[in-house]
């Protein structure tokens, strides 16, 4: 099969870069340089609404607040599913202490689908099972199984976006 016009191509950014202020900066940044490849990018921060998290979150009773948050949270579970779905390649931000539970949950699921997935770790600090890997091992693996790899600074990865074995 050729290789789908860049333009055309959707790039899924998993990451944690929303729950912070401090953080939010850098995924624009990540987004902007990912586009300026040539790709849409698919940011799951980007297709939910947080407000109306917070509206559920002041439901007073216990019992209707818990149900409505279920029910939000089904919502985007399901939204990024889709997404996940419709990317040619996940590119899932790897930094912190340990991957962010969520990211690598997008991680296992686009390995399980055939998607292929890199790997973005700017951060210095040890944060694998051994000095034989940069983050948990079962993340890496899923990564480079996938086709991926794991860059350390946005420039490796629009070189590896061009590289990547989209269709």
């Amino acid at each position: 099969m050729a290789k789908r016009m860049k333009d055309t191509i959707k790039i899924y950014l998993a990451s944690p870069l929303g729950f912070a202020e401090s953080t939010r900066d850098f995924m624009a940044i990540m987004e902007s340089r990912i586009a300026a490849c040539g790709y849409t990018v698919i940011n799951p921060w980007h297709l939910s609404n947080s407000q109306q998290f917070e509206v559920a979150s002041l439901i007073e009773n216990s019992d209707e607040r818990r149900q409505a948050l279920h029910e939000l949270n089904m919502k985007v579970a399901a939204i990024n599913e889709k997404a996940i779905r419709e990317c040619s390649v996940v590119v899932a931000v790897l930094d912190g202490p340990d991957v962010d539970s969520g990211t690598a949950s997008e991680i296992g699921f686009a390995y399980a689908i055939g998607k292929q997935i890199l790997g973005y770790r700017s951060d210095f600090r040890m944060a694998s099972d051994n000095e034989g890997s940069l983050v948990n091992l079962q993340i890496e693996y899923w990564i480079e199984s996938s086709g991926g790899c794991i860059v350390r600074n946005l420039d490796e990865l629009c070189q590896e976006l061009a590289k990547a074995s989209i269709e």
